[in-house]
């Protein structure tokens, strides 16, 4: 397993989005949040890291006419479109939520619970993801 380029490109590079993600919101925020490491959301897309280079790597070593090539981008497709649209919409939701679930506890009638609202992207974050996994994927020694 350790050998297999195609699972441990794509594995090196979430975790240099997941990293990333984690000190761009250091900075931001002036303290370190541990979370980030592992949360969804923010700069750049990990999910869109993750399968875009999964997806390169394929199309490396399998070639670009693959049939497992083409597997591969459609989902990596799927991924990229939940990461900017069903996910985004969901977080957007759940700030709506949130709110509401705000003005009924102030008002003493409902526990406070909170839902995660950082779920999805922005097209940037996608986009800045899928840059990263095609680095990282094309930068990665192919052997046979």
């Amino acid at each position: 397993m350790l050998r297999n380029t195609t699972l441990i490109a794509p594995l090196v590079a979430w975790t240099i989005a997941q990293l990333i993600k984690f000190l761009l919101d250091a900075a931001s925020k002036r303290r370190p949040d541990f979370t980030r490491l592992v949360n969804p959301g923010g700069m750049p897309s990990s999910h869109s890291t993750l399968v875009s280079s999964m997806s390169i790597m394929i199309g490396r070593i399998y070639g670009w006419e693959s049939p497992l090539f083409a597997m591969a981008s459609v989902l990596s497709l799927i991924v990229l479109y939940d990461a900017a649209g069903v996910r985004r919409a969901a977080g957007r939701q759940a700030r709506v939520i949130n709110r509401i679930v705000e003005d009924i506890y102030r008002k003493g009638k409902v526990p406070e619970q909170r839902l995660r609202e950082l779920l999805g992207h922005t097209p940037l974050e996608v986009f800045a993801g899928v840059a990263l996994g095609a680095i990282v994927a094309f930068s990665w020694p192919v052997g046979q």
